[in-house]
């Protein structure tokens, strides 16, 4: 038997992983030579495919707009968890390898804050909560107090 989500809380998971997203994605655009260096200081790819760097805000905008959309909901949250998921697992590696004082890359610009296990863990964490969004959503009409719980919740 499937897990049921209720609509609000869809709703309320949706619209705070959306800004959780699209903000990502603003903070790389705003800096792309930045975001490039620091996704090439992980030594996870090769370097031929760090020009390729545009892809990963491009891939944030899609999944944080696609959860707005009830329709799209469940494949961007899918996509989502896979996202948090490789940065979760970059920065573990590179936390293994004793590289602790590479940049995040998840800020703004100016945002140069080094990896840590907690990132590992709030990364993982909200992959958790994204994956109830590819559970089915009950259809219900939708009240005042639902509205105000989405809205409060999301801000």
């Amino acid at each position: 038997m499937a897990t049921m989500v209720d609509p609000a809380v869809a709703a309320l998971l949706a619209g705070a992983s959306a800004l959780l997203f699209l903000s990502a994605a603003l903070h790389k655009f705003l800096d792309l030579g930045s975001f490039r260096q620091a996704l090439s200081a992980y030594q996870l790819l090769p370097a031929a495919l760090t020009p390729l760097a545009p892809a990963v805000p491009l891939l944030e905008s899609a999944v944080g707009l696609a959860l707005l959309s009830t329709l799209a909901r469940p494949a961007a949250a899918c996509a989502g968890t896979l996202l948090l998921g490789l940065y979760a697992t970059a920065i573990a590696v590179n936390l293994a390898r004793g590289r602790r004082e590479l940049s995040c890359g998840c800020g703004g610009p100016n945002d140069r804050r080094p990896i840590a296990s907690w990132m590992v863990w709030r990364n993982l964490a909200v992959a958790g909560l994204l994956l109830l969004l590819c559970q089915p959503v009950p259809a219900r009409p939708m009240a005042a107090a639902d509205a105000l719980t989405i809205g409060a919740g999301t801000a």
